[in-house]
């Protein structure tokens, strides 16, 4: 074997997209000494994806104080890149699930902080800003960001106000015409690592509400108010995102930042991969090998692992998925373009156990699978 791809995303919790490209080119080095390999740290939109940016395109990395998801200051960080031109938002960064602590209410929780990084990046001259929605504990459909940006929204009674989760429903008018100037100039993409829509069953409510800590009644409630809002919005602002394919990211902030910044959608992974150069980097390699937390449905709707095995498919590469757990079809996931697919968790111990030894894991796995390829004759 002489040459390889790393393409990973991040162990949520455990090891960095970065730590992962080390750790397997370490032992692509021990087992095929002189092969070539080239990293590409990446993210699908969620946590990490600045840093992911920054490390495919070069940059550099400044900091705002903004509001996180519980109205608290904090520090948070954006991208600059093309020599300032583009900017990268992650919303992780103030809405992110971390950052509520133990404090888990998405009905409660806003993403107002989002919008004010967003506003530092476009009052920094960004012309255009890719807005990188996932990890978060919010399920305000964006409202909150679109408040700080300058947005409106009325009750029926005329009370101005800023939604959560829990007052989508409420609703009744929505005024744009205070946005931020400098925020209209911008062309504003939202990368999306997942195709849900904006309520119903596959919704955000639904889907991604639970691991934020809603209720089972919480749940119902905000997809009612998903469903409402979806209307306001068709009604007020003359925009249908009610099956907008990523519309569910982020608790309903696809479908937000289409309907308050005219922003366009895409697959997460796609765009890391177009500003890493991946076709590229993918042609001279014998195998790529990939990674993720946790292989899954939702994987299968356009995260990262399968963002990159549908790519490497076009190209006729080989793709080997390195994760810490998988619960998948395994047809669904080689129809793909997946080869193989490893978990490296070598007992059945807790989580709280096996992050401490992730590392270990990945490491042993790696090695071995790479034996095995050598034993093979690559």
């Amino acid at each position: 074997m002489k040459n390889v791809l790393i393409v990973p995303d991040s162990f949520k919790g455990t090891l960095s997209s970065m730590q992962i490209c080390d750790i397997m080119a370490g032992c692509v080095g021990r087992v095929f000494p002189g092969c070539g390999v080239r990293k590409i740290p990446v993210a699908d939109g969620g946590e990490g994806s600045v840093d992911a940016f920054l490390a495919a395109a070069g940059g550099e990395k400044l900091a705002a104080e903004v509001s996180g998801p519980w109205g608290e200051r904090r520090k948070a960080y954006f991208g600059l890149l093309d020599g300032g031109k583009t900017a990268v938002v992650e919303m992780a960064q103030a809405a992110g699930l971390p950052l509520a602590g133990g404090r888990l209410d998405p009905e409660r929780t806003t993403t107002y902080g989002v919008g004010e990084l967003m506003l530092s990046a476009a009052r920094r001259g960004a012309a255009n800003i890719v807005l990188c929605l996932g990890g978060s504990a919010t399920n305000d459909a964006g409202c909150g960001a679109a408040a700080a940006a300058g947005a409106r929204f009325y009750r029926a009674g005329g009370e101005s106000f800023i939604p959560t989760g829990a007052t989508l429903g409420e609703v009744e008018r929505i005024d744009l015409s205070g946005l931020d100037p400098a925020l209209r100039r911008c062309n504003i993409s939202a990368m999306c690592d997942i195709d849900n829509p904006m309520y119903g069953p596959d919704g955000a409510a639904f889907v991604f509400g639970p691991q934020k800590g809603a209720s089972p009644e919480a749940v119902g409630r905000m997809d009612a108010g998903l469903r409402r809002l979806s209307d306001t919005i068709r009604r007020e602002l003359g925009a249908d995102v009610s099956a907008l394919p990523g519309g569910g990211a982020a608790g309903g902030m696809g479908a937000g930042a289409a309907a308050f910044f005219s922003a366009k959608l895409r697959p997460g992974i796609d765009t890391v991969l177009d500003a890493a150069g991946f076709d590229g980097a993918a042609a001279g390699a014998d195998v790529i090998f990939t990674g993720e937390g946790r292989l899954d449905a939702q994987s299968l709707r356009g995260k990262a692992v399968i963002g990159v095995a549908r790519r490497a498919a076009r190209l006729g590469k080989p793709v080997i998925a390195i994760t810490g757990g998988a619960d998948y079809g395994a047809e669904a996931a080689w129809a793909e373009g997946l080869t193989a697919v490893f978990t490296i968790n070598r007992l059945p111990q807790d989580f709280s156990v096996l992050s401490g030894r992730s590392g270990e894991n990945l490491a042993f796995t790696m090695e071995n699978v790479l034996r095995a390829l050598k034993a093979a004759g690559m």
